[in-house]
């Protein structure tokens, strides 16, 4: 694997991070019941919004992943898994 994997890999991570800590925030603001109504429809399109993102994230990790020839190395094993290795790393 190389820098390429891993950056995407902890970009995700990251990404799936900040997806989950806003819809932490904003279900329990939602949950107080101390803002009006017209708030709580906006949190709920933001939610809907929000889980669509993480979708569209993932799909697009998915993709890369797919592109830049990382899929092959997740059914490889032994002999193969170095030869794969060595023709994604090699220019």
């Amino acid at each position: 694997m190389n820098l390429l994997f891993w950056g995407l890999t902890i970009g995700l991570a990251g990404k799936i991070l900040l997806v989950i800590g806003v819809l932490l925030a904003h279900n329990q603001i939602a949950h107080e019941h101390k803002i009006d109504n017209a708030v709580l429809k906006s949190f709920k399109k933001e939610k809907i919004i929000t889980i669509l993102g993480l979708l569209l994230i993932i799909i697009g990790y998915l993709m890369e992943v797919y592109f830049y020839g990382f899929a092959q190395m997740l059914t490889c094993s032994g002999v193969e898994c170095a030869a794969n290795l060595g023709a994604l790393l090699s220019p």
